[in-house]
């Protein structure tokens, strides 16, 4: 496996690992979805609702799968 293969996984189970955790949390989904929009609105990403929506149902689909 090439050093580069190992990373990326590495990075994207991080990144898998942070969304489960912010989606699992013990406050109400409305007030980790506002969280979660201000942290990427302060990385200059612009995400609108029904994006939004999108990347939680496909996070979701993609935890079902393991």
């Amino acid at each position: 496996m090439k050093a580069i293969h190992v990373i990326s996984a590495v990075i994207g189970g991080a990144i898998a690992g942070a969304a489960v955790g912010l989606l699992l949390a013990p406050e109400k989904g409305n007030d980790t979805r506002k969280r979660i929009m201000q942290a990427l609105k302060d990385k200059g990403i612009c995400l609108k609702k029904d994006k939004m929506e999108e990347l939680v149902d496909e996070i979701e689909d993609q935890i079902e799968k393991i």
